[in-house]
């Protein structure tokens, strides 16, 4: 089966700029295609692993991924979807997210014997002469036909600098480059990035008088069309230390219902047949699919091991049974014997502020041991704890381990 059909079977697609032609292409050859990641964090996020999915259908159907990082646009920053201008990072910030990413596109992408690329528009944006950019790229752009591009609308209320204006520009260039350097043909990217993908296909169609192609993949979005990947602490990342794989595999657990057949399909690589017959369960039996989702998602980012425990602190927690050492754990020395539950909380980033832990415990949110926590003033105390070990409850689905150890 041609892969476009594959992606859009699984509802990847949102949009393409010649549909026929691009299926006509994947039929008769190997394809070049790119993504491109800004690094403005040290990790990636859920809202990338949809991408990287999309890479993994493409390669494992014998095409040819280049996973482009902007160690130069990172510089500039992309106002789409945007109604603000983003932080400006430094070039040493820039370079060492750009490692990270490297390292978690690799779970992902075979990159030996030339089946993948990591290139880094650094490389070529950084050392353009501004002059020469204007007379060899700029002649093929319209101010008129850029202000009306949907990635700048949202901006143009508040002010959009000269220098976020520049982004469609260079990321036009950056598939005008991997075109010469990899005869690359296919730009991909989520569905915000249209317009910068559509610039970047008309330029090398009107420079170099070549064929090139654009494609979207649908955002990750929940049922109520909310972005997907959001938790209470933040993003929803990939990287084991900011998200831990018991908290990612949870978030995938708690999905809405009407949201399980979507991201089995986008987010797993289980058959069709198998993710429309999870995705039909109704009532109890959907936590079932909820289950395989979870795993299925952790095993991918993590894997299989961290999943398998992941799976063990859930039943332990939720069912009684399985280990619940593998369960989020807050450790706690003797010390700590008659301080505030609520500072050690927040200390241990159980709650993002005290503002939050009071709020939750007034509402009686918070429990230790199966017992509501009725005061803010509430002491830690030895008789909490069996085996050094006391059970914290945050809202309904949120638990953690108390330890008391030795240091």
């Amino acid at each position: 089966m041609n892969v476009i059909n594959v992606l859009k079977e699984r509802g990847f697609i949102a949009q393409m700029t010649h549909e026929d032609e691009i299926i006509e292409l994947f039929d008769k050859e190997k394809v070049t295609f790119y993504i491109g990641f800004d690094p403005t964090a040290d990790s990636l996020h859920v809202g990338h692993f949809l991408g990287m999915m999309v890479m993994a259908h493409m390669q494992r159907a014998g095409h040819r991924p280049i996973c482009l990082v902007g160690g130069g646009t990172g510089t500039i920053g992309d106002p789409s979807g945007k109604s603000d201008m983003r932080r400006m990072l430094t070039d040493e910030v820039i370079q060492h997210n750009c490692d990270c990413f490297k390292k978690q596109m690799q779970r992902f992408i075979d990159f030996s014997d030339d089946k993948a690329f990591i290139v880094n528009n650094g490389d070529w944006l950084r050392n353009l002469n501004y002059i020469e950019l204007l007379r060899s790229v700029g002649t093929h752009f319209t101010v008129n036909r850029m202000l009306a591009a949907e990635c700048y609308k949202q901006r143009m209320e508040k002010g959009l600098t000269f220098l976020e204006f520049n982004y469609m520009i260079m990321q036009a260039y950056d598939f005008w480059e991997l075109n010469n350097r990899y005869n690359c043909k296919l730009e991909m990217g989520g569905d915000d990035q249209w317009s910068n993908i559509i610039a970047g296909v008309e330029l090398i169609r009107r420079k170099e008088s070549k064929p090139a192609f654009g494609l979207t993949f649908t955002l990750l979005t929940t049922s109520e069309g909310k972005k997907m990947g959001k938790t209470e602490s933040g993003a929803l990342w990939l990287d084991a230390e900011k998200t831990s794989p018991y908290e990612f595999y949870q978030y995938w657990r708690n999905v809405n219902d009407a949201d399980v057949e979507k991201c089995l399909s986008l987010l797993t690589f289980l058959p069709m047949d198998e993710v429309r017959r999870l995705g039909a369960l109704k009532d109890q039996e959907i936590n079932e699919a909820k289950k395989v989702l979870a795993f299925e998602v952790t095993k991918l980012i993590h894997g299989e091991e961290e999943a398998l425990k992941a799976e063990e602190a859930a039943k332990a927690l939720f069912s009684g049974q399985g280990n619940l050492e593998n369960a989020p754990t807050i450790e706690i020395t003797k010390a700590d014997i008659g301080a505030k539950l609520l500072d050690v909380l927040t200390r241990a980033s159980v709650f993002a502020s005290k503002g939050e832990g009071r709020r939750l415990i007034t509402q009686g949110g918070l429990s230790i041991n199966n017992e509501r926590v009725n005061s803010i003033e509430l002491e830690i105390a030895e008789n909490m704890f069996t085996d050094n070990t006391a059970l914290i409850r945050k809202g309904k689905k949120n638990y953690f381990r108390l330890v008391i150890v030795e240091k």
